[in-house]
């Protein structure tokens, strides 16, 4: 009886140490909830970027507001018969 009592607390053992020790243990399940946690950021980040590229991609297919915006800031361009005026902050 005393061998067995033995034999279950030398198994019991070897379970608690790969549980914290071991390649699936508790410190690598909180590292990987860290880089999950980051990745997380990132994927909003780039589902954010993505609704912005497809707003303004909707935008140039359905008017012409937003290419006159893009030229004139983007490219500099003006209309015919246009004053361009420059203002430079003041220099000190």
């Amino acid at each position: 009886m005393r061998l067995v009592t033995i034999a279950l607390l030398a198994l019991l053992a070897l379970v608690h140490a790969e549980l914290w020790f071991g390649k699936g243990g508790v410190p690598r399940v909180i590292e990987l909830s860290g880089k999950l946690a980051e990745q997380k950021k990132l994927n909003e980040a780039g589902r954010q970027r993505n609704a912005q590229l497809l707003a303004e991609v909707s935008d140039l297919k359905e008017g012409l507001e937003m290419v006159e915006e893009k030229a004139r800031f983007d490219l500099g361009m003006v209309k015919p018969d246009e004053i361009f005026v420059q203002i430079s902050p003041a220099q000190r």
